[in-house]
């Protein structure tokens, strides 16, 4: 009787299933955005203490973001094999428990950047929180394919954290950073959602290439990638940053703009969506983001020890 009672009851959450809740991996890049725009506002090293501190702090707010998009989107996740074993969707930890799980990070990250960082930075990590939240999550995900042009402005606040958290404000160049991210969004998600698109369709979300097909989705991510790096270029003529950034940038760019024309020349000559054509715009858009990140960094760097 007992070993049947034991064998019957459901399993606990582990500390796994909590971080899963955070979703680590969407973070990674986010953080590396923001710890090498520390290193572009220092205009060199800014310290271990307050590189912990707001890489912490920057996952905690970011990984509470993620908690409360799964709470609210449980019921699609449910419906679609990649996500419905999710902590939340599969019942492993109660909506209740992750909401409290998920306010207490977002509370304690304000805090740490409030007092190591900057009030500007805590207030800028919160404004990307209740994006994500309320704008992408509760509001523009199921009621308009604009959900990730718009919506997608929550990835772009991890650079401006780091950077007033390093200064205390934003410049000209912060804001480049932000606006660099914003056009770069569409490629790299509008690229996977190509890919899963019929399981959008079945739970009803109103994706590009769910609403407006295959064809329309490839012209915008080549549009967005060329704006993407006309911006990433333009820091250079406000003397921001110079030669290592800009050759950087414009091969990388290159790359990206290569990588989309591809992709829309497969599509526009009327073939489906093929992983072979659309899986390498979408793992290098990450790599592209990472290593134009590095190169602003370093030029920045380097252009500060010759002054």
């Amino acid at each position: 009787m007992t070993a049947l009672t034991d064998s019957a009851a459901p399993a606990r959450a582990t500390w796994r299933d909590y971080l899963s809740l955070t979703k680590p991996k969407v973070i990674s890049l986010l953080l590396w955005t923001t710890l090498t725009a520390m290193v572009m506002a220092a205009r060199g090293w800014p310290g271990l203490w307050l590189l912990i501190v707001v890489g912490l702090a920057g996952y905690m707010s970011a990984g509470s973001a993620g908690v409360f998009n799964m709470i609210i989107d449980r019921d699609i996740d449910l419906k679609m094999a990649r996500t419905a074993q999710r902590p939340v969707t599969n019942g492993m930890i109660s909506a209740q428990n992750a909401a409290i799980f998920g306010t207490t990070l977002q509370v304690l990250s304000f805090v740490m950047l409030w007092v190591w960082g900057s009030p500007l930075a805590a207030w800028m990590s919160l404004a990307g929180f209740l994006t994500y939240v309320v704008v992408y999550t509760l509001w523009l995900k199921r009621t308009t394919w604009h959900n990730i042009v718009l919506g997608g402005a929550a990835g772009c606040f991890p650079p401006l954290v780091g950077w007033a958290a390093v200064t205390g404000d934003l410049n000209l160049f912060a804001w480049f950073l932000f606006a660099i991210i914003f056009f770069w969004t569409p490629v790299h998600f509008w690229a996977l959602a190509l890919m899963i698109k019929d399981e959008y369709r079945e739970v009803g979300i109103p994706m590009l290439p769910v609403v407006h097909g295959d064809k329309l989705t490839v012209a915008q991510i080549g549009l967005y990638a060329i704006y993407t790096v006309v911006l990433s270029v333009m820091p250079v003529f406000f003397r921001e940053v110079g030669a290592i950034y800009f050759i950087s940038a414009a091969m990388l760019g290159g790359l990206l703009l290569q990588r989309s024309w591809v992709l829309y020349k497969h599509v526009m000559a009327g073939n489906a969506v093929e992983r072979r054509v659309a899986v390498p715009l979408y793992l290098y858009s990450m790599l592209y983001l990472a290593l134009l990140f590095v190169a602003g960094a370093l030029d920045r760097v380097v252009f500060a020890h010759l002054l």
